[in-house]
């Protein structure tokens, strides 16, 4: 209460300053500028409070007389005197006013009661915390009253200033019910709400509107409830805190479903791998995500995901090259629309010392590289999804798909770098194939794995550049650009992917397991707001145990048009060489395609698209692939 203590004390020369003011008949013009402002305190203005008990509001320390039902609530807006049909407000405005008063050349014509003697003032403050709390004497002070009865001075006081001053406004039903007791707070915030208004009087220069009688009152009824006055404020003040601190910190968990629908019609027009197994095909592909928060900042991510469609091969055989993103679901087979949980993974922030809060990323299945450390491939990538590009390559660098499963991937600010280049992240990753197989050769560790680290940087806000590394370990019978240990190539030839096939075909050892360190380059360019460009490098390393090694190499870059035709839609063209290695022929695969996604609406889109593949399967022996789709995704 010392605040508003302090403020209570400082009013009073003002008020006297007021009657002194009202007791003259002249003013001088040229002191108007001099006026007397005693500023108080202000607390936040809340919202209009309803008529609750008192105990409710946990304004209730002194014990009352009586429990009073109902709660008048009180107005700092101009109204009529207490009575039928008012309506009721409550604002908590300043406890204590500031009160302007313009200096007067008069003399003293009466003297008024002084709050200026302080120690008066803490001894009687003092003398209210003694009494004891079944005290049963007979007391006659208002200051030693615990409720405030209609016969005490102050209650007729009180009700003659609200009368004069419209300072409350009725009761929360529109009824007046008579003269009743109430506590020493509730007087104090009645108390308070004629203080304001009185202060707009006078700061209105509508002084002569306020009696010098009823500034005498004003003093007398501050210095009687300094205490009740000082520990509204503060009671007011912990309330805000309180609920402020509620609304900043309520959360319940909350899980969101989202789903995602691809209906494709898709054909293989070339040559390359024409056979009775590539015929015209129409399937689809669904998603559905729950997306639980726990604290309104995190994300625990739970897919499920079916499809039908299979990849199309080339002399019965899948090709990686020819995978659509629709193609990727569960274990790449596409068969028989089953349904399974094909990725579990939660994302969260930890405060870590000089680095701040950390992006951390934790896979219990399906884990890929891309989920967490940025791939600055705009407009074409979109996790396998259906709004983005047609193919697996065009998507990301296919470094990103080497290994998958179950693992961590942290990714830090890096604020030094961030005040001369702008912001950058440098992102850490570890995937495990068969983390949860508890077999030799197997589990967390002893596994195929990859692991990652990236250092990334936005130069401003229209490039971002990006260096990674990714070393791996891969089991015979795993290729290397795929979901993890045991699966088939998504992306690049099978000569690349160094599968048991690729290592049969290549004269290698069909049993040997593989060692890989790869290294990429990222670039996005936004030229414009309506043009996007975007490119990557990738070459990698490879180690065949006991047999010798290799190299693999991978480049592409696309153009993107946002926004093309219509907003949402986005005109894309991309080409590049796929993941190819020199263990086998080296002819160099091209990639090139084109796409257009046509925002039907804001939950359906229509991309048609082809696909040229020159030189598959890193053959100039084979002729060409052209895949022409026709993909419809629908969001919700």
């Amino acid at each position: 209460m010392s605040k508003l203590l302090l403020k209570s004390l400082l009013i009073s020369p003002a008020v006297v300053g007021a009657a002194l003011a009202l007791g003259t008949n002249e003013v001088q013009a040229a002191n108007k500028a001099n006026s007397l402002t005693v500023e108080s305190q202000v607390t936040t203005e809340a919202a209009p409070l309803q008529a609750v008990p008192v105990k409710t509001i946990a304004i209730a320390a002194a014990p009352t007389a009586q429990e009073v039902k109902d709660t008048p609530v009180f107005s700092t807006e101009m109204g009529s005197s207490l009575g039928e049909g008012t309506s009721l407000t409550l604002k908590a405005d300043t406890l204590v006013p500031k009160v302007g008063v313009p200096e007067a050349e008069t003399k003293i014509a009466q003297a008024v009661p002084s709050a200026s003697d302080n120690s008066q003032l803490l001894n009687q403050i003092q003398r209210y915390g003694k009494e004891g709390s079944n005290s049963q004497d007979q007391v006659t002070s208002v200051s030693q009253l615990r409720d405030v009865s209609p016969g005490d001075w102050a209650y007729e006081a009180l009700r003659s200033l609200v009368e004069r001053y419209g300072c409350i406004a009725g009761y929360p039903n529109r009824t007046f019910r008579g003269n009743r007791a109430t506590t020493r707070y509730e007087f104090a915030a009645g108390l308070n709400a004629c203080l304001n208004q009185i202060e707009r009087l006078i700061a209105a220069s509508t002084a002569d509107f306020i009696t010098r009688e009823d500034l005498e009152t004003l003093q007398r009824l501050i210095q009687e409830f300094e205490a009740e006055l000082a520990t509204l404020g503060a009671r007011v003040d912990n309330l805000e805190g309180r609920v402020a601190f509620l609304e900043d910190h309520q959360f319940s968990t909350t899980t969101k479903l989202e789903g995602e629908v691809i209906f494709a019609l898709t054909n293989n027009f070339g040559d390359f791998g024409e056979d009775d197994n590539n015929q015209v095909v129409f399937g689809d592909r669904v998603r559905l995500v729950l997306d639980t928060s726990f604290t309104g900042e995190d994300s625990l991510v739970t897919r499920l995901s079916a499809g039908n469609l299979n990849a199309f091969t080339a002399g019965g055989e899948i090709t990686p090259e020819l995978t659509q993103t629709f193609n990727t679901e569960i274990d790449g087979t596409g068969d028989g629309n089953d349904i399974g949980v094909d990725w579990l993974a939660y994302y969260g922030d930890i405060p870590i010392g000089p680095f701040g809060q950390v992006s951390t990323y934790i896979a219990a299945f399906g884990g890929r590289h891309d989920d967490y450390v940025p791939t600055l491939n705009p407009y074409f990538q979109d996790f396998d999804g259906g709004s983005g590009s047609l193919s697996t390559f065009s998507q990301q660098n296919p470094i990103y798909r080497i290994g998958g499963g179950a693992g961590l991937g942290v990714s830090f600010q890096l604020g030094l770098l961030e005040s001369v280049i702008g912001p950058s992240t440098i992102t850490l990753g570890y995937l495990a194939g068969n983390a949860s197989d508890p077999d030799e050769g197997a589990g967390l560790f002893n596994g195929d794995y990859s692991a990652l680290g990236q250092l990334n940087f936005n130069v401003n806000d229209r490039i971002g550049v990006g260096f990674t590394y990714v070393h791996g370990f891969h089991k015979e019978e795993s290729a290397i650009f795929s979901k993890g240990a045991g699966t088939d190539g998504i992306v690049g030839t099978r000569a690349a992917n160094l599968n048991q096939e690729a290592l049969l075909a290549s004269r290698i050892n069909d049993s040997a397991d593989k060692v890989t360190n790869s290294y990429g380059a990222e670039l996005a360019f936004r030229l414009t707001d309506k043009i996007s460009f975007s490119g990557f490098f990738n070459y990698t390393d490879v180690i065949v145990i006991g047999e010798g090694g290799g190299e693999i190499w991978s480049y592409g870059g696309g153009l993107a048009f946002p926004d093309f035709g219509k907003e949402g839609s986005v005109l894309g063209f991309f080409g590049g060489a796929v993941p190819y290695s020199d263990l086998n022929e080296i002819e160099t695969p091209i990639h090139i395609e084109g796409f257009y996604k046509y925002q039907l609406s804001d939950n359906i889109s229509i991309t048609p698209g082809v696909i040229w593949v020159i030189n598959p399967e890193q053959s100039d022996d084979n002729d060409d692939a052209v895949i022409g789709t026709i993909r419809t995704t629908f969001t919700f």
